[in-house]
């Protein structure tokens, strides 16, 4: 089986100073330079000068658009700023290209909505389903959730450029083999 062998899914195991934004963009413009239709998100920060907290963004990988997913709370606020519209919004958007324009995608993040049933869940299982290769970042708290949502089916790779570029590599000429003898 060659999913035995090279997991489609992987998530990358990271900590704060671990720079995985810039990571995760190295991947997906490697992975656009070899040809390959890459769909996906990588998270980005803006400062918010009415805030003490940045807002949140994500940058759609195939045409550089800008999404906002955080929403102002006020000052006193200590809670999640996620906006879940603003996330379903995006992650519906997604949907729609797994259907025909996607070869590989690459999510910010398996976090606390995906944890809960919630956020990128459903882009991550319609991939899974369709064959095509997913890579998402996923901090430790997370990583139990992670675990069993993927059921074992997943690799959780370390924070370093060789070791998500071999997998990446590996799989993308997997799915390349597969779809050339369909």
């Amino acid at each position: 089986m060659v999913d035995e062998v090279c997991p489609r899914l992987a998530a990358i195991a990271f900590k704060p100073e671990d720079g995985i934004d810039t990571l995760l963009e190295h991947v997906a413009r490697q992975l656009q330079a070899e040809g390959l239709k890459v769909s996906g998100y990588l998270q980005r920060e803006s400062v918010d000068p009415n805030s003490c907290c940045n807002i949140s963004h994500l940058e759609d990988v195939a045409d550089g658009t800008w999404h906002r997913i955080s929403q102002a709370l006020g000052s006193g606020s200590r809670g999640c700023r996620l906006d879940p519209g603003a996330l379903a919004d995006v992650s519906g958007m997604l949907l729609g290209r797994l259907e025909t324009e996607t070869e590989f995608l690459v999510l910010n993040r398996f976090g606390k909505g995906e944890s809960e049933g919630q956020g990128f869940r459903a882009v991550i299982e319609r991939a899974f389903d369709r064959g095509i290769p997913v890579l998402t970042a996923v901090r430790e708290a997370y990583e139990p959730a992670w675990k069993a949502f993927t059921a074992g089916s997943a690799l959780l790779l370390p924070p370093d450029r060789p070791s998500v570029l071999a997998w990446t590599n590996r799989v993308a000429k997997i799915s390349r083999l597969g779809s050339s003898a369909a």
